[in-house]
């Protein structure tokens, strides 16, 4: 697999502390939330997490894909949703991994131009492109 080159337009930077169990802030003070491990994994739960934060970042970033894709092709997607489940667990190898699932629900088209539209901004976004052969990643239509 080739290393893809960018012409960067922006650099997002944030710190951790403490790691699953302390505080990410950014350097320009947008972001400054307290992170716990869930429930699910032994944590208290009280703040969020890296699963939802890269969730987060990943149902907007192809929203906004969709939105790119949906110009190209003249489609409606107003009203247009799209969540990211983020899964974490453990690895045949012993580490840890990720999967995620993308639903889309595209209320102005019928479900065969959204999965179209789904599928094609799979292959503009970001997050997509940079998890592309490196984990699951299921589409689906709401």
């Amino acid at each position: 697999m080739t290393i893809q080159k960018i012409d960067v337009a922006y650099t997002a930077v944030a710190t951790a502390e403490n790691g699953r169990d302390g505080r990410v802030s950014s350097d320009d003070g947008q972001l400054d939330v307290v992170v716990n491990p869930p429930k699910a994994m032994g944590g208290s739960g009280a703040g969020t997490n890296p699963e939802q934060l890269f969730a987060a970042g990943y149902s907007a970033c192809f929203q906004g894909a969709l939105g790119v894709v949906a110009r190209q092709e003249k489609a409606d997607i107003s009203g247009s949703t799209v969540t990211a489940s983020v899964s974490i667990g453990k690895t045949e190898t012993g580490g840890f991994g990720l999967e995620v699932a993308i639903s889309a629900s595209i209320p102005n088209v019928d479900a065969a131009t959204a999965q179209a539209l789904i599928e094609k901004a799979h292959q503009v976004c970001p997050y997509s492109n940079a998890t592309r052969g490196n984990i699951n990643v299921a589409l689906s239509v709401a």
